[in-house]
Parts: C-alpha cells; structure tokens; sequence
C-alpha cells in the first residue's frame, strides 16, 4: 500500500485472498469498460486468476485498476481503467508508474494494446507503437511495446 498523493492511495490486490477489493476492481471495470465504452462481459472477465491487479482509492472510494500478467510473448498491461469523476488528476499515471514497478526483473518484454486515445499516456512511459491499428471489442487500438533504457 502506497501514499501518492492528496487521498490517493494504490494497492496491489491479491484476487485469491481479498474478495472484497476484488469486488470493487471488477465494478470500476464495469462501468468503464462494459457500461461506458460497451464491451462484452465475457472479454471483460478473461485471465483474471493469472492477473495481479492494482486498485487506486481516492478519499477511499474506488476510483482506478490495472493489471498485468504473463503471457507467452512477455509482460501485457492490461484493463487501465478511471472512473470519469476522477479523470485529469493523475492517477491514470499513477497506476502506470505502480504497475510498471511490480513487474519482476525478468521482465524485458512489457507490452498493451492501447486505446488509440490513450496512446500519449503510455508513449510518456517509454511505450512506442508497433504494428497497424486493429480493433479490439470495436475500439481501436495499437500495439505498445516498452523500450527498455
């Protein structure tokens, strides 16, 4: 648990062993992903026992998730989601920055498949785009790959 700021507060959340937390990542995911942006639930559920996940709080009300996990091309972020009335503030950032943290050593590949939107968030962490534009759930999206230093 970390401090970052005025009220801001982000933890790394074990899904196994904190069914609460868990409860609260999933309905910030909910209403950014399946009600706002119309995902399916059925994508928005998928590889959720091999994810570490992050929730941000602010004043201790949910505001933001992250996660990432292992696949077998190297270290994917995932699921970076804000709740409207907390957007602009920095915690979008923040949970990039705590995220990026986490990873184990080993991690020499980190890739996302961004929204096209939010591409300048992670260009400001080192993420370059690869690849062409494709659509993921109906959103645009480009793959990212972090360029290590």
């Amino acid at each position: 648990m970390s401090p970052v700021g005025m009220g801001l507060v982000i933890r790394k959340i074990n899904g196994k062993d904190q069914p609460a937390e868990m409860e609260e990542i999933r309905e910030v995911r909910r209403i950014v992903f399946i009600n706002e942006q119309d995902c399916t639930p059925e994508c928005e559920w998928e590889y959720e026992e091999e994810s570490i996940f992050f929730l941000a709080t602010f004043d201790e009300k949910p505001c933001g998730v992250s996660r990432w996990r292992k696949t077998d091309e190297g270290y994917k972020l995932e699921r970076f989601a804000v709740l409207k009335e907390y957007r602009r503030r920095g915690i979008a950032s923040a949970l990039m920055t705590f995220t990026l943290a986490d990873l184990p050593d080993e991690a020499t590949y980190v890739y996302l498949n961004a929204q096209i939107y939010a591409m300048g968030l992670y260009a400001k962490f080192g993420f370059v785009p690869v690849g062409k534009e494709f659509e993921e759930v109906g959103i645009p999206h480009l793959k990212m790959v972090r360029q290590l230093e």
